[in-house]
């Protein structure tokens, strides 16, 4: 087994472990034994209270935040990738705030939410992302080229843009103005009964897509020229990772609101583990995307319990100082060493 096999084993380990640490812990703490009679089918002698709380509401949990984390771990990882930028992210970009955007006016619009037994949020969320991160990707561009700087002030006034039309959405309905607050800073409560399960299939049908165009991502980590002589079609390619990376964000979004700097974070975590291969780069940061949330969501029920924070909240104290540590890192990068 190579290395980044071993080490890609190990953080889906760890991915486990904090699986457990959040179906574990809370408000009211549930014992590793009976935790794990639960898990091994040998539940008879767990109180029923503790049953109910674990199946019945921190597995579903657990469960909506490993997709989710998932998710925006790929998503960030795709973005990064294609546009050769490591402060891309869903949230810093506004991707995410166009895919809550559709959510919000949905919702206050009392569009209905099921056709012929579809769930139609991710699909609006999706369309929402799409547009914004054309927008933002036809703004960045100067003579043709993105720059970093460039591609993340246009992300951050887009994303403002956008936050004060939910706002504006948001307050034209006041008897959904709070509920909608609070969704938009982040959670993990399944939406209702079986949201883990079709959020379980998106996250495995975009990890398989994503894979798809592994070796595309590394021929254009070359740059576009040298990927064009490798062989790939990059305006097809383009066109696959936008739509893909898009879809991506507005399934999370749709399922768990507005969660920030997973997508950023994840992907550099997996680049540090697994290296820049994207065939094992994109896994890793899924998985790393799932372990950080999993951990963030223990953080937020624990650290104020009984009061809970939103899990938005908890990244964005985790990400923020990351990000600023990337862009202090890019702009000297940029000035070179000092004479």
């Amino acid at each position: 087994m190579s290395r980044a096999a071993r080490r890609l084993t190990a953080l889906g380990a760890a991915c486990l472990a904090a699986g457990a640490v959040a179906v574990g812990t809370g408000a009211t703490r549930v014992p590793l034994a009976d935790l794990a009679r639960l898990l091994t089918g040998r539940g008879a002698a767990v109180p029923d209270t503790v049953r109910l709380i674990v199946l019945d509401v921190r597995i579903p949990r657990a469960m909506v935040g490993a997709c989710v984390g998932a998710l925006l771990g790929t998503a960030g990882a795709l973005l990064q990738g294609f546009l050769r930028n490591p402060l891309a992210e869903p949230y810093l970009l506004g991707v995410s705030s166009g895919a809550a955007l559709a959510v919000t006016a949905a919702i206050l619009l009392n569009l209905p939410l099921f056709f012929h037994g579809v769930y139609l949020l991710p699909p609006l969320a999706f369309a929402g992302a799409l547009v914004t991160l054309a927008a933002v990707y036809a703004l960045a561009q100067v003579r043709g080229r993105i720059q970093v700087t460039t591609l993340v002030l246009a992300g951050v006034v887009v994303s403002a843009f956008l936050s004060a039309a939910i706002m504006l959405v948001a307050a034209l309905s006041s008897a959904h103005y709070f509920e909608v607050l609070s969704w938009l800073m982040g959670h993990l409560q399944p939406l209702a009964r079986g949201t883990q399960r079709w959020l379980a299939g998106y996250a495995v049908v975009g990890l398989g897509l994503a894979l798809a165009q592994a070796r595309d991502l590394n021929a254009l980590a070359l740059g576009e020229e040298e990927a064009a002589a490798l062989g790939v079609n990059i305006e097809r390619a383009k066109v696959n990772l936008f739509v893909l990376s898009s879809l991506l964000t507005g399934v999370a979004v749709a399922a768990s609101g507005l969660i920030g700097f997973v997508g950023l974070v994840a992907p550099h975590a997996a680049r540090l583990l697994v290296g820049p291969d994207h065939r094992r780069l994109l896994p890793a940061a899924a998985v790393a995307g799932a372990t950080l949330l999993l951990l963030s969501d223990a953080v937020a029920r624990t650290v104020l319990a009984p009061t809970e924070l939103p899990v938005g909240v908890v990244t964005a104290l985790v990400g923020g100082p990351f990000f600023l540590w990337l862009l202090v890192r890019h702009v000297r990068d940029l000035a070179g060493p000092r004479a």
